[in-house]
């Protein structure tokens, strides 16, 4: 599979936002976002550098967030 483009914790914030997740506490610095249908949850590191691949593959596989459905929100901004 071709590598993601560059992204930043905070348009993963956003975007896991408008899937339906609600921040559920902080750790530090990670959020804990949950989804009160699927029962699943994202915790997501909050750093001003980009996220590394492994990160957010890891965070979707979390979420049950297919990377198909990630790239489709991020092109419809």
């Amino acid at each position: 599979m071709p590598k993601f483009s560059v992204i930043t914790s905070k348009k993963l914030i956003q975007t896991v936002k408008e899937l339906g997740f609600q921040l559920d506490h902080t750790t530090g610095s990670h959020f804990v976002f949950y989804h009160p249908k699927t029962k699943k949850r994202a915790v997501v590191p909050y750093h001003i550098k980009d996220l590394p691949e492994g990160t957010i593959m890891s965070i979707l596989r979390e979420a049950g967030i297919s990377r198909t459905d990630l790239e489709k929100l991020r092109k419809k901004k």
